[in-house]
Order: C-alpha cells, then structure tokens, then sequence
C-alpha cells in the first residue's frame, strides 16, 4: 500500500545487567518566557522539550499506536490527548521518538475520523525534527498495528512499535533496545519489560486458582518491541491469513519461531488504562523533569 506522506518535517529472554533502566530525558537549552500552561504546572519550559534529531541513515521507523478510546480511563476525549504535565500524553510518548536519532519516522496509528484532530493537538504544536506520518486503527490493536507497519517504508530495516499511553519511556532506553537488535544478528528482536516479582495464579473461569507457575520464568512484557522488519511484516501476514490474534506483537514474532531477547525496562514505564495510572504517570513525569532541571543548575 502507499504510505502516507508526511504531515510536518521534522524463544529466548536476555537480560542486560549493564544498564540502569531509570533515565532521564534530554532537554534543549532554550530560555524563554514561561508561558501560561507552564506556570500553571510549574514546570520550567526547557524541561517541557525533548531535543529533536535525525541521523544521516536512520534505520529505525516508530509505530506508535494509538487507537484506543480510552472507555476504561473515563475521558471524553480518549486518553492519547488527555494533557498531563503541559502535553498530551500522545506528544510525550511521540517526542521520545523524535529525540533518537536512529529513528528516521514516525507512524501514529489513530482512528481515521480524528487524524486531523491528532495532528493539530498532539504534533503542530510541539517542534518536531523527525518526520510525522499517520496510518488509520483498527478494530483492534493487532489491526491498529498491522496498518501500521504496512506505512513503515521499506528502506527501513527495524520497526519500533510502542504504546501511546506510554509516556514514561526514556530516549537512552529506546536506544538500548534498538542497539540490542542492531547487535545481535541472531535474534529477531529485542522487547522492554522486567522479571514478575509478584506470584502468578492460573485461574478457571469460574476464578478458582488451579496452579501457580515458577515465577523466575515469567516476565512482564511492555513496549517498546522493536523488531527486524521483514520479520515482523511476515509475521502478521501469517496472522492475518491463519485468523490468529495476540495481545502484543512479540507474540506473533514467537508464534513463527523468531528469537526475540529481553531488555530490562522500568517499572513504572506503566500504561495509562485506568484512571487511577494517572497519578503515577503524573509522579513520573515531574520527577523526570525536576532531574532535568537540576541537571541544566548543575
């Protein structure tokens, strides 16, 4: 299919014990007056902006889906142009993308009907540096994602697909999980998430507890997923022909025998899905920006 043009310029788990997975994010030095929605959050404006770049050859594209409507977080408007902290939070999760130099592109998936309405609020407003370009959601999010990477163009050799509702993802960890697939010829891609440290229960549906798996083989899977591009095209392709679903795109890279790896990610690089991931979202999000401004002092 024809990608759209864009709408502004600009089965095995390895964990890398080498990272701290808790960054923060990089700012421009750019002093100017605070405006109204500054003052109002109390954020200094430096700190509201990730810096924008791409390199010569990126290799990456990032599909950011946000279809969703958000039933469950309560909102009117959805939750990807819910503002927290200045920004909608589809802008957050976007410009962490932007600010990767290896990313060349960026795909927003959105309902058709409000594309334009995702283009004005959440990227005319803000100075994106890397390209913009928007792919219509599906029913669901396996449907959202297969458009999405049907828009990637070919000359592409890595696809980052990521959450909207995901703000709290970090440029540097972004990189780590793209390096990790970059690095390893052997693997198909690399998934951000981290060991459960909770106990698991197998339940029937009528909820009676019918087993508890070893929880040192279990681990909480999030977004980013960055993948080789081939091999996720044909691996929603297969899907799509055998009418098979899943809740995340690694899953249907397993289901085709790809070897994907583990990168330990944070914690609280958390979902917005019920109102309550609100506040945690909100914590993130100025504690994130208080580093960075004591990182400018400094």
């Amino acid at each position: 299919m024809d990608n759209p043009a864009p709408s502004k310029v600009g089965g095995y788990f390895k964990a890398t014990d080498e990272i701290d997975p808790v960054y923060g994010p990089q700012v421009l030095e750019r002093p100017r007056v605070l405006d109204a929605r500054e003052r109002r959050h109390g954020i200094s404006p430096a700190a509201l902006e990730l810096e924008g770049q791409v390199a010569k050859h990126p290799k990456t594209c990032a599909v950011i889906l946000a279809g969703g409507v958000g039933e469950r977080f309560g909102s009117d408007q959805g939750k990807q142009l819910y503002e927290v902290c200045g920004k909608p939070l589809l802008t957050w999760s976007a410009e962490v993308f932007d600010s990767v130099a290896d990313v060349g592109q960026i795909v927003i998936v959105c309902p058709p009907e409000r594309r334009q309405e995702y283009c004005q609020q959440a990227i005319d407003r803000f100075p994106f540096v890397t390209p913009v370009s928007f792919a219509d959601a599906g029913q669901v999010r396996q449907q959202s994602s297969y458009a999405g990477v049907q828009a990637v163009p070919e000359q592409f050799e890595l696809i980052a697909l990521h959450d909207g509702a995901r703000p709290l993802i970090s440029a540097d960890l972004v990189k780590v999980v793209i390096d990790t697939v970059k690095g390893d010829i052997d693997i198909d891609g690399a998934v951000i998430g981290y060991p459960a440290i909770d106990t698991l229960k197998l339940v029937d549906r009528e909820r009676n507890i019918i087993g508890t798996p070893d929880r040192s083989q279990l681990w909480l899977a999030q977004t980013p997923q960055v993948f080789r591009a081939a091999v996720i095209r044909e691996a929603h392709q297969l899907a799509l022909s055998d009418g098979f679903i899943a809740t995340d795109d690694a899953t249907l890279v397993e289901r085709i025998g790809g070897r994907l790896s583990f990168v330990v990610g944070p914690r609280d690089n958390i979902k917005l899905t019920m109102p309550e991931d609100l506040t945690a979202i909100q914590a993130g999000l100025k504690r994130r920006l208080g580093q960075s401004s004591k990182q400018r002092v400094g």
